[in-house]
């Protein structure tokens, strides 16, 4: 029987082949569960990784996964990586050694889930995610650091049982999937802890449910603040202290805003905990944290005046932003280059930004789920910000007329989503 959307592409097909022919696969996008995964996971005769972490998380996952990797790696393991969504080309998301997989080697880990699957219909994210299992099981990884895509019990990545697994934070986001409040997502995100296994929460105030679920199955949650902490000092250091004891005078993160120390923080307890496997030495830990890379994250790009990059697209990460913008250096005036996804909470990002922007320049992302650059400036106009709102049809068209208008002790801040950012850093520089 033919596939939808015709016969695959064949393995020395490239890649952006498959990519087009794996998202037809499925009649949704988002069709969460494990049956149709572990069915296919046990045709391919997939032998999941020697060890894995798992980091699912509202906000803070992709920050979290980056430290592990990151130290893991400066340690000497062989690392596998997978992350989503990714900003410029597939292979951001399936990474070993810290390098991106080659379009090579993704596509193999492709044709054997296509050769396996039979007539299971398998979603984009689900075809990616046995894919980068089947590269990590080629490569014969040591460890391997899986993020979550969307929620935790009946996401794709929940069906490798993982050694330790980590929430790196709860909070509203994809309601239409997990539920209208923080006890409903936290419920659904704590399904990836095991019984017995090192479980973590990088936040100050877990959701009742995440505790009681944990609790339930018998998995040994730590708490930040809790149960392990990050104490920042002046000088530019901060010390861990977890319950395997204290890591003095550390380096502060290479990854910018007051939000990775918790991060940060988050992934040295993790790492406490598989330390009989993994053993980390302090000088490989502080290697790690200043070595980290992630673009998107409170990135600035080189020259005048400053562009940063933040992938923020729901209200607590927007109220994380802001804190970082108020503490990066002086800027005359902040211009925004804002798009958003018409599914998200539009209101609740513009809230809690609005008091660090003084001119908007709202645009139409390149995405069938874009919210209209005048649904965006029609919004903002109620909040009292039309004069300062200029609507574009493109993000491009946007960024360049910041760039116009901004004078050299200006900023700019591209946000709204990982398409708006993944727009600018396409462009010429």
């Amino acid at each position: 029987m033919s596939a939808p959307g015709g016969p695959s592409p064949g393995a020395n097909a490239p890649l952006a082949a498959w990519l087009d022919y794996i998202t037809s696969q499925h009649p949704a996008k988002i069709a969460l569960g494990l049956d149709r995964v572990r069915e296919v996971m046990a045709r391919m005769g997939l032998a999941p990784p020697a060890f894995a972490i798992t980091v699912g998380g509202t906000n803070g996952k992709g920050s979290t996964c980056a430290y592990l990797e990151c130290i893991l790696r400066v340690a000497g393991y062989r690392t596998g990586l997978y992350t989503s969504p990714h900003l410029l080309r597939y292979n951001e998301r399936v990474r070993l050694g810290g390098e991106e997989a080659s379009d090579r080697a993704i596509v193999r880990g492709l044709a054997r889930v296509e050769a396996a699957r039979g007539g299971t219909p398998l979603t984009y994210f689900e075809f990616g995610t046995l894919a980068a299992l089947a590269t990590f099981e080629e490569a014969a990884i040591d460890v391997a650091v899986l993020e979550v895509g969307l929620g935790g019990r009946l996401d794709a990545v929940n069906a490798v049982d993982a050694g330790c697994a980590i929430v790196s934070s709860v909070d509203l986001d994809h309601q239409a999937w997990l539920g209208d409040d923080r006890e409903s997502i936290g419920r659904e995100k704590a399904h990836i802890y095991r019984p017995g296994r090192p479980a973590l929460f990088g936040d100050t105030e877990p959701p009742a449910s995440l505790v009681a679920h944990a609790r339930a199955i018998g998995a040994p949650l730590q708490v930040l603040g809790t149960d392990f902490r990050a104490v920042a000092h002046e000088g530019r250091q901060w010390d861990f202290e977890g319950r395997q004891g204290a890591k003095r005078a550390l380096p502060m993160p290479a990854l910018r805003g007051p939000w990775q120390l918790a991060n940060a923080a988050t992934a040295l307890a993790a790492l406490d905990e598989v330390a009989d496997r993994f053993p980390v030495s302090l000088g490989e830990v502080k290697r790690g944290l200043t070595s980290v890379r992630l673009a998107g994250r409170l990135q600035v790009l080189p020259g005048r005046p400053q562009v940063v990059l933040d992938v923020a697209h729901n209200p607590h990460a927007a109220r994380a932003l802001a804190r970082g913008l108020g503490e990066m250096g002086f800027a005359k005036r902040t211009i925004a280059v804002f798009a958003m996804l018409a599914d998200k909470d539009i209101a609740g990002v513009v809230e809690a930004v609005s008091p660090r922007v003084d001119r908007w320049h709202v645009a139409t992302v390149a995405n069938e789920r874009a919210a209209g650059a005048e649904q965006v400036a029609a919004l903002l106009a109620t909040r009292g910000l039309e004069p300062v709102t200029r609507a574009f049809a493109t993000v491009r068209a946007a960024h360049e007329a910041a760039l116009r208008e901004a004078g050299p002790d200006d900023r700019i801040l591209v946000f709204g989503s990982f398409h708006t950012v993944a727009e600018v850093l396409e462009l010429p520089r």
